[in-house]
């Protein structure tokens, strides 16, 4: 297929490598301005583009798109089949919808309608989900509220953050994406609408998000730890200042105090959480300080039995 590819992120940057091997004519890619980022504020160059650079695609950068007349010509002019969009962060308008005979297609990080948003690989890990997967779907109007193409499922281990996450999804959502495109050249493919009475919504994170409410079991606490890396991780409050829980493991066993309370026993840092649970800090990082083992804070700062958190 002749495609225009839209994307900005990490995870857009296997469909984009797949869609060339693939033998796809992708002849523009859409990305976002280069960005200040780092201490140094450079600025830098989104991975998509860097990946269209060393394939030798050409790009564009717009700032705008819904009624950018300049950018509405050029893709007009490349008379694609189709629009590939995956993590772009722009909304698609409406005339970008229309343009191409086989739509907007896109790639979304969750088993639609679960999870629709910004933030569904983040979310999925701190609701303490067990299964998640990509959907490719035809792009409407709303928030990822379009016709569902194909799916395919993944396990999320006990053990995965959304960092280590992220990449298996790309790699499964980029085959998934190559494969949906061959059906639709061989017209086999039924759009199935979703269900919206499904739905579950997965928003842009907030700072907010990683403050840690101990009225959560330690097991809640653990998965919106796992799923909120590497931003806004999970932090705390100690002695009146902020403090980051690195890592962080669910206590097999039970304890006595409220929520919040620290337990020392020998070098391992405890704390109480809701419905009688405890979390094991294995790692944390006092405010201005290094990150230190829960040994080392306790020979640090020697908290005392019944000290709080938050």
């Amino acid at each position: 297929m002749k495609l225009v590819y839209c994307g900005t992120p990490p995870f857009a940057v296997r469909s984009l490598e797949r869609l060339i091997t693939a033998g796809h004519d992708v002849q523009l890619v859409v990305t976002q301005p280069d960005r200040p980022q780092g201490r140094g504020m450079e600025l830098t160059a989104p991975p998509v583009k860097q990946t269209a650079m060393r394939l030798a695609l050409p790009v564009i950068q717009p700032e705008k798109i819904k009624k950018n007349e300049e950018f509405r010509e050029r893709l007009t002019a490349v008379r694609p089949d189709a629009i590939i969009v995956v993590g772009y962060g722009r909304i698609i308008p409406d005339w970008m919808l229309q343009l191409p005979p086989h739509g907007n297609i896109n790639v979304h990080a969750s088993l639609l309608p679960k999870y629709r948003g910004a933030a569904p690989i983040q979310w999925a890990i701190a609701n303490g989900e067990r299964v998640t997967g990509v959907t490719t779907m035809k792009i409407d109007e709303g928030l990822d509220t379009g016709d569902i193409l194909l799916t395919r499922e993944m396990e999320i281990r006990e053990d995965d953050t959304a960092v280590t996450l992220g990449p298996r999804l790309a790699e499964l959502g980029a085959d998934l994406l190559v494969e949906t495109l061959e059906a639709l050249q061989r017209g086999v493919l039924t759009p199935v609408p979703q269900d919206d009475s499904q739905a579950t919504l997965a928003p842009i994170l907030k700072k907010e998000d990683g403050q840690v409410d101990f009225g959560r079991t330690a097991a809640e606490i653990h998965n919106r730890l796992r799923g909120f890396q590497p931003w806004p991780g999970a932090y705390t409050q100690f002695r009146g200042r902020n403090m980051k829980i690195v890592a962080a493991q669910v206590d097999a066993g039970s304890g006595q105090g409220a929520p919040g309370d620290v337990h020392v026993n020998g070098d391992r840092l405890l704390l109480g959480c809701a419905a009688g649970t405890r979390l094991e800090l294995l790692q944390v990082q006092p405010e201005g300080k290094k990150g230190m083992s829960g040994a080392d804070f306790i020979r640090g700062y020697r908290p005392a039995d019944g000290e709080r958190l938050g």
